[in-house]
């Protein structure tokens, strides 16, 4: 396999990332406005949980202490103290909190404030009861919301093992083992890459956990018929965004636990690799209004990182990524 060095690509992550700084620890997520003016402009929650995201993946992390204290006080101010919340207009509440929560794990801290809104769901059956009534199988909300409650309560110590045991038994209960995926009822409609992109979310917890994956021979047949047949969505690898991220760390954390079509996932991945870093190596990244939007592009760096997880000697360089996953759930 041909060997990539991609440290101009990640020089130019880094770049972007330093334009959106604040003062004061802060970043925006946006650097302009969209037509219909529907951006938060100026300090923003997933901004700064981005920037720090994007930096400890670069391996090129926060050193000096008071800016490191900075970056975690303009972080933890968008934590509503009356609810523990943390809001960010385009994503589910218990999406932003999780993703803030985790991203503060990064600096060793927490929030200031206890995740009232949550704590509700320290009982597992109050828990099982709000998968249900968020349509926990659907990719957004639901899924969203079934994995963040895992992972804030999980980072923040607020759950015993014996409710880790219970979410993990209930989605293998769950999982559906002729795909690997959570669709026992999906409807025909429901596209493949929906479904793995609302399986990533839980697989991540299951990484975390250090738990079996329930099928994973079948998830590898997903993710192999998604790539090879006609099932990618519009865009795919040619974009900033998650779906990629989705699908390359189901199918490499799934080639982990099993020694099912490894040669073949080997390929899927490398072919895949190749096309994605030659789109990356040609974007304007100054102009680019996705590159510059900071929570598409975490979603595209921690795809090159697991990528050159699963790719020993191709993905190359200078300083080897980090992936953020590995240290804690959620993105």
């Amino acid at each position: 396999m041909k060997s990539f060095n991609v440290d101009a690509i990640l020089d130019n992550i880094e770049a972007v990332v330093r334009r959106h700084e604040l003062e004061n620890g802060g970043y925006c997520r946006y650097l302009w406005q969209d037509k219909a003016e529907s951006r938060e402009m100026g300090l923003n929650a997933y901004g700064c949980a981005d920037a720090a995201n994007i930096l400890y993946s670069l391996n090129r992390f926060h050193r000096d202490p008071a800016g490191r204290a900075a970056c975690v006080a303009a972080l933890q101010s968008k934590q509503d103290p009356a609810t523990g919340i943390f809001l960010e207009p385009t994503h589910y509440d218990f999406h932003t909190t999780a993703h803030c929560v985790a991203a503060l794990d990064l600096f060793d801290a927490r929030p200031l404030y206890p995740l009232t809104a949550m704590l509700e769901y320290e009982d597992i059956s109050r828990f099982f009861a709000f998968l249900e009534e968020v349509d926990w199988l659907r990719h957004g909300r639901g899924s969203h919301a079934g994995a963040a409650l895992f992972a804030a309560l999980a980072i923040t110590d607020s759950v015993p093992d014996s409710w880790l045991q219970d979410y993990f038994a209930f989605l293998n209960d769950q999982c559906n083992p002729e795909t690997g995926l959570w669709s026992k009822d999906a409807a025909e409609d429901y596209t493949l890459y929906y479904q793995i992109g609302e399986a990533f979310h839980y697989l991540f917890n299951y990484e975390y956990a250090r738990e079996a994956m329930p099928a994973p021979e079948r998830l590898i047949d997903s993710c192999l018929h998604m790539y090879y047949d006609g099932l990618q969505p519009p865009g795919f690898g040619r974009q900033f965004h998650y779906i990629e991220m989705d699908w390359a760390f189901c199918l490499n954390r799934a080639s982990r636990q099993t020694p099912h079509r490894f040669h073949e996932v080997k390929e899927a991945l490398y072919d895949f690799a190749k096309g994605y870093i030659a789109y990356l190596e040609q974007v304007d990244w100054e102009r680019d209004d996705s590159a510059n939007d900071l929570h598409l592009l975490f979603g595209t760096t921690c795809c090159l990182a697991e990528l050159q997880l699963a790719l020993p000697g191709v993905v190359r360089s200078s300083r080897p990524m980090h992936m953020v996953l590995d240290r804690r759930p959620f993105i």
